[in-house]
């Protein structure tokens, strides 16, 4: 199998610059999932995350955690946990409205990074849009005015870690899924690995590679693309040995923009004799029938929202 696609965004402003869009096109049509390299976040910033949130992860939650395991009886498990995931986590809201300032526990230096790092991200989040646009033919702009509801686009973080587990066959650190939204950036740990992807059937790893963020593709995209590009399911495998921190950003659409595929790439596939079409929903209906089944296939989902579409047809703006 293929060699996990790393791609240098540095090479984007040289001779290199289609051969590295074509290395974008590859990854997103066959993998969902890439890493950028020179993505504009300097090194000992993304050191200074990753510093803090160990910090707080072992001041704030490490003994919250050990509670939980203790509460539900995980430590010892004979059979095979199937409804709940070996992780801590805590969540940071952006956009349309930051609430970083109300969330417990965290120090002045960790608020002012984070916030730091969530403008940061949205900026590559953007850039790397429309490094999509222009591999579908789309104009500049279309995904993020395609994401835009009336406040604009939503964005926030899972801060996860993943503490040693002492029965990894029995419980996933997270169980296998697709993501709902748009795009995702993940700044994963360095060093302990567990992030695995679904391709050709089989689980693929995405080993750990320091100042590197791992890009992955959402269902609004599938969408959108009309299935040219396609969300693909991963999952977090628990592990007896070390203490896995992921950052996951989600650049998502507004909770009331309506999503659809491009009507550019219909018209496209209508040509080349493809048939099948997308539903058109409101991203909001679509996350309340995501939060119920998460965990299941994605194109029962699809499914659903084409139903809905059929019997209560959504106006575009």
């Amino acid at each position: 199998m293929a060699n996990f696609p790393v791609i240098n965004l540095g090479n984007l402003n040289g001779e290199e610059r289609a051969a590295t869009m074509d290395q974008i096109r590859d990854a997103s049509e066959n993998w969902g999932f890439f890493k950028v390299l020179n993505h504009g976040i300097p090194h000992d910033f993304l050191d200074t995350v990753e510093t803090l949130t160990k910090e707080h992860y072992k001041k704030c939650m490490e003994q919250r955690f050990k509670q939980l395991v203790a509460s539900k009886a995980l430590e010892g498990l004979q059979a095979e946990v199937t409804d709940m995931d070996w992780e801590s986590t805590f969540h940071l809201r952006h956009l349309p409205q930051s609430n970083i300032a109300e969330v417990p526990d965290l120090s002045d230096e960790y608020r002012k990074v984070m916030k730091e790092f969530a403008l940061k991200l949205e900026k590559l989040a953007e850039e790397l849009l429309d490094l999509l646009c222009e591999n579908l033919g789309l104009e500049k702009g279309y995904l993020k005015t395609a994401f835009y509801g009336a406040k604009g686009p939503t964005f926030g973080t899972k801060v996860a870690n993943y503490p040693p587990c002492p029965t990894p066959d029995k419980i996933k650190g997270l169980r296998a899924h697709t993501d709902a939204g748009g795009i995702v950036l993940l700044l994963q740990d360095p060093q302990v690995s567990g992030l695995q992807l679904l391709k050709d059937g089989e689980w693929v790893d995405v080993p750990p590679l320091r100042h590197s963020i791992v890009i992955n593709l959402g269902d609004q995209l599938e969408v959108i693309t009309n299935g040219k590009y396609k969300s693909v399911e991963h999952r977090v495998l628990a592990q007896i040995d070390g203490a896995r921190m992921s950052i996951a950003s989600f650049y998502n659409p507004g909770s009331d923009a309506v999503i659809y595929p491009a009507p550019t790439l219909l018209e496209k596939e209508t040509e080349d004799g493809k048939k099948k079409v997308y539903p058109k929903f409101v991203f909001e209906d679509y996350m309340q029938l995501y939060a119920g089944m998460k965990f299941q296939a994605k194109e029962p989902r699809f499914e659903a929202m084409k139903a809905r579409e059929t019997t209560a047809p959504i106006a575009t703006a």
